[in-house]
């Protein structure tokens, strides 16, 4: 398939955005990732920031170091000479997830008018929505297959996530009609075709699913998996949730207040040729390195 043309606008003084592509895929990500690593590459003085997103990217200089003109330039010749990027070394990471729970049922309860759909619940909406016969159903296509951490954001530590799995076969769901003023901690939710965890208590629009234990975002780093950073998900890591009940739910809220919580966490080479081949292949061969042992 044909790149699409990159469109190029400044944002004030201080920023350069591109648009890669007008939706989200992982072509297009991966085409983004390409020009922003030569970029970095280059060391380019006067810039301050470059940030990867969905399917687009974001540069912070300084005007007074390089000139607007003169960036847009080296990006454009950085967007000429990448070469395609295939390959991603990354992790692939089990997220246990409480579907349908009681938190953030209560929650989305008390926004039933700024719904779509007041009369049901989130689940019952999105499974309806996208054609699956009940709720249970609509879980299992949810976390039956892995997703894809396109970029980290908005509020600290919050991850946007998109599935990996044929579009014709993608959930999407549309958010609010108006956002909620309330959104439980580690909520899981999920807007349009992305899916996302809510890293703090906060606002919010996304469809609610359940929530998870595992904790994402932790400026004490108390637990193990925060020993490099205060925020966990990085760009290009891949998710794999499981469903698990609130038994275990709560087993696990034990061990992160003890501080003995772990993730299952394993190193993954993923190669996009191979996924766009076969994307159900592909999907148990990232399954298996997860659980390998």
């Amino acid at each position: 398939m044909e790149n699409a043309t990159i469109r190029y606008t400044f944002g004030g003084d201080e920023h350069l955005f591109a648009e890669v592509d007008e939706s989200m895929s992982l072509p297009a990500f991966f085409r983004g990732m390409a020009i922003t690593r030569a970029m970095e590459r280059q060391a380019i003085p006067g810039i301050l920031d470059i940030c990867l997103a969905n399917a687009s990217f974001q540069i912070r200089f300084n005007p007074d170091i390089i000139a607007p003109q003169a960036l847009l330039e080296a990006v454009q010749q950085a967007e000429n000479q990448a070469q395609t990027v295939n390959r991603l070394e990354t992790r692939i990471i089990e997220i246990p997830v409480l579907y349908d729970d009681p938190w953030t049922r209560e929650t989305l309860m008390r926004f039933r008018d700024r719904h779509q759909d007041p009369t049901v619940t989130d689940l019952e909406y999105a499974a309806r929505s996208n054609g699956y016969p009940d709720v249970a159903a609509f879980i299992a296509a949810h976390s039956g297959t892995p997703w894809f951490v396109s970029m980290v954001g908005f509020v600290a530590g919050l991850p946007f996530m998109f599935q990996m799995v044929e579009r014709a076969q993608q959930i999407e769901v549309p958010k609010y009609l108006r956002p909620r003023t309330d959104t439980p901690r580690l909520s899981v939710g999920h807007g349009g075709c992305f899916g996302c965890i809510y890293s703090v208590r906060g606002a919010g629009g996304y469809q609610l699913f359940g929530v998870t234990p595992a904790p994402i975002y932790d400026p004490e780093q108390r637990l193990d998996y925060f020993s490099e950073l205060l925020v966990f998900f990085r760009t290009g890591d891949i998710v794999q949730f499981k469903p698990i009940d609130q038994l275990a739910y709560e087993q696990a809220i034990h061990e992160v207040e003890d501080g003995t919580f772990r993730l299952r966490i394993r190193p993954v080479t993923f190669e996009l040729d191979k996924f766009a081949a076969d994307p159900t292949g592909y999907k148990h061969y990232l399954q298996e390195v997860l659980y390998a042992d």
